[in-house]
């Protein structure tokens, strides 16, 4: 649990805007989405793509996929899955990061999902119109832009790339800020009741939250609406597996000018993920905030492109 006990502080450690050097927090979100929208576009422009393609129903349910400039027969893909606090932003933003792997052999799918405020929680009743898939393990129904929906969307869209390509050889998941989260759920699944295991090499995790009950009493959850139950049952800190023998090698990255609260997350989940047997390494990134860290990934000489360019081995 999170040492800092003040909701005020709270605000003020879960607001990352706060916390930048470079920009005050009034303008660095906008150049944010300038940045990788600007970058997504390059992306488009310059590589083989198929947009919008649909793993479900829902409307957040699509995919962009980013091929390989000389691809063989298999290639590894990287699955990129955006932030914005799961209620901003959306794969439309998300190319940024394709260029320097996919000249390298790698795919690149940046995966939508339906972000809050889309549904809450509504009443059984109600809910039939927004009710997405969901495992008969879930004693409730998910309503579009609920977090458990948006952590089993993720999950159904690995599956859907396993069944659809079958020329993947092996999926590298990217997550940033609430991005991470997500994928850090992904490395807890049980994909029994899925009946694919997609086959998961390693993970990126850059500036991302893996404990939830710190923001129940922010700003953050006026739209997500999360109880504590909710937040303790998506929180990835509380649902590490034991790794088994091929487990994936997973990378938690920080901002030097995250907040400490952020820092302290990545610090405590990459030492549950080690004390569990899986193989992690924590990066802690000089000079840059929670925003740049990940909007340099469209950069070939930045450190953390590098890193995932060779966690990431060409067929």
């Amino acid at each position: 649990r999170s040492p800092v006990a003040s909701p005020q502080v709270l605000e003020d450690q879960y607001s990352p805007s706060r916390w930048s050097r470079r920009l005050d927090q009034d303008t660095i979100i906008d150049a944010h989405l300038e940045v990788t929208a600007a970058g997504t576009e390059r992306a488009r422009a310059s590589a083989q793509t198929l947009l919008h393609v649909p793993y479900g129903n829902g409307d957040g349910e699509k995919l962009d996929i980013y091929f390989p400039t000389n691809p063989s027969e298999t290639f590894p893909v990287l699955v990129y899955i955006h932030g914005g606090y799961w209620q901003s932003l959306s794969k439309d933003e998300s190319g940024f990061a394709a260029p320097p792997l996919v000249s390298q052999g790698v795919a690149v799918v940046a995966v939508g999902y339906d972000i809050a405020p889309k549904g809450r929680c509504c009443p059984a009743e109600a809910a039939a119109p927004c009710v997405a898939q969901h495992p008969p393990t879930l004693p409730f129904v998910l309503c579009l832009g609920h977090m458990d929906a948006m952590v089993l969307q993720v999950r159904r869209s690995l599956v859907f790339l396993m069944e659809q390509y079958p020329r993947i050889r092996g999926i590298y998941l990217c997550g940033h800020s609430a991005g991470a989260h997500l994928a850090a759920m992904v490395l807890s699944t049980d994909w029994t009741e899925f009946q694919v295991v997609p086959d998961i090499k390693g993970a990126v995790l850059v500036s991302g939250v893996y404990d939830l009950e710190p923001i129940l009493h922010t700003y953050v959850n006026d739209a997500l609406n999360m109880s504590r139950e909710v937040a303790q049952r998506n929180s990835p800190m509380r649902h590490v597996t034991p790794a088994v023998p091929a487990a994936c090698e997973v990378l938690v990255a920080v901002a030097q000018h995250d907040s400490p609260e952020f820092r302290r997350q990545s610090q405590e989940y990459s030492q549950v993920l080690r004390a569990a047997g899986w193989s992690v390494s924590l990066l802690d990134l000089a000079g840059v905030d929670h925003f740049d860290v990940i909007e340099k990934l469209s950069e070939d000489s930045y450190v953390l492109t590098q890193v995932g360019r060779r966690a990431v081995p060409r067929q």
